[in-house]
């Protein structure tokens, strides 16, 4: 089995998976959501003493597993550098303790196998990255062969409802408060416009950046209970953008199967044009479940059980956090 733990932002995680069948014998998970919402966002040296906390709590429930572990996963790379840190040193403690090797997993990486979840991999397929720090298109191939060919240039897809959230008082997370305001709300109410069109319609890239500004415009000159219609015109135009951009990816490149992962990717809306859209092309859509689609560490696990098999072992001198790195 391999031990696999997440600490890459505001949830502490830890999974046990069995590496012969990938079944995913124990997961638990304490989100600190409660905790950063009077914030309206995360607080890293909160997450950190949070994270302090709860690990532990969760490592003691798993100690009937500790005989069987052939090896501990814990998410390196990218995220908050003092959340990292806890799920690294207590991973490097494990190791120590039990005489197991390391294993060093992307974050980002995670996210693309929360598709495969106690389920083989299916590969090739291009995936839709949209999270509170990350949105990207990426071709992957395999474990080792992934190309990012689009990003955002600025705020990500989650980060833009989240800091829309904010401005309107809702609270921390951002995405499904908006997602709730918005089922009330008249999706054209407010034109806002759509992200890189006209000279930049040929670029392949994202941002938003430039509706969140307009965003807080309306939200500044509406009363309150208009809010769902901004809300309603926001999600909609964010989703927009996203589906422009990929129609113009589609004239270069069809694919047979597409993939949306990430925190973001649990918004229904969103879900709902992009297998519209995929239709079209006779694409077929593969969808994390729910529960996946939040950090978490079985994505993590299920990583770890294909780097495994591969030997992709990292020492204790050589597992280091590193707090920005990508695809």
């Amino acid at each position: 089995m391999i031990l696999s733990i997440e600490s890459s932002c505001d949830d502490s995680a830890i999974a046990i998976t069995e590496i012969s069948s990938c079944r995913l014998l124990f997961h638990k998970k304490i989100s600190q959501e409660l905790q950063h919402s009077v914030y309206g966002g995360v607080v890293p040296e909160l997450a950190a003493r949070l994270h302090a906390e709860a690990l532990p709590k969760i490592l003691e429930e798993c100690a009937p597993y500790f005989k069987d572990l052939k090896a501990v996963a814990v998410t390196s790379t990218p995220g908050l550098a003092v959340t990292l840190v806890e799920g690294v040193t207590m991973a490097k403690a494990i190791s120590v303790a039990l005489g197991i090797p390391l294993i060093g997993v992307n974050h980002l990486v995670g996210h693309i196998y929360s598709l495969f979840i106690e389920k083989p991999t299916q590969f090739p397929l291009t995936v839709l990255l949209v999270s509170g720090g990350h949105t990207q298109v990426m071709e992957v191939k395999s474990l080792t062969n992934i190309q990012t060919v689009a990003k955002s240039m600025d705020d990500s897809f989650g980060e833009s409802f989240d800091k829309v959230a904010k401005m309107m008082g809702l609270g921390y997370p951002g995405g499904p408060l908006i997602q709730e305001l918005a089922k009330n709300g008249e999706r054209k109410k407010h034109n806002f416009t759509i992200p890189l069109q006209g000279k930049h319609s040929s670029l392949l890239a994202f941002s938003y950046s430039g509706l969140k500004n307009a965003v807080r415009l309306a939200v500044e000159k509406a009363p309150k209970q208009e809010h769902k219609d901004i809300a309603a015109s926001f999600e909609h135009i964010a989703t927009e953008h996203l589906i422009h951009k990929l129609k113009k990816y589609f004239q270069k490149t069809t694919p047979k199967t597409f993939a949306i992962v990430g925190g973001a990717s649990a918004n229904l809306y969103l879900r709902s044009q992009i297998e519209a859209l995929l239709k079209s092309y006779g694409a077929e859509l593969l969808l994390s479940e729910l529960k996946y689609c939040s950090d978490n560490a079985a994505m993590i696990g299920r990583v770890a059980v294909e780097m495994y098999h591969e030997e992709m072992f990292t020492s204790l001198k050589e597992l280091d956090i590193s707090p920005k790195s990508s695809l």
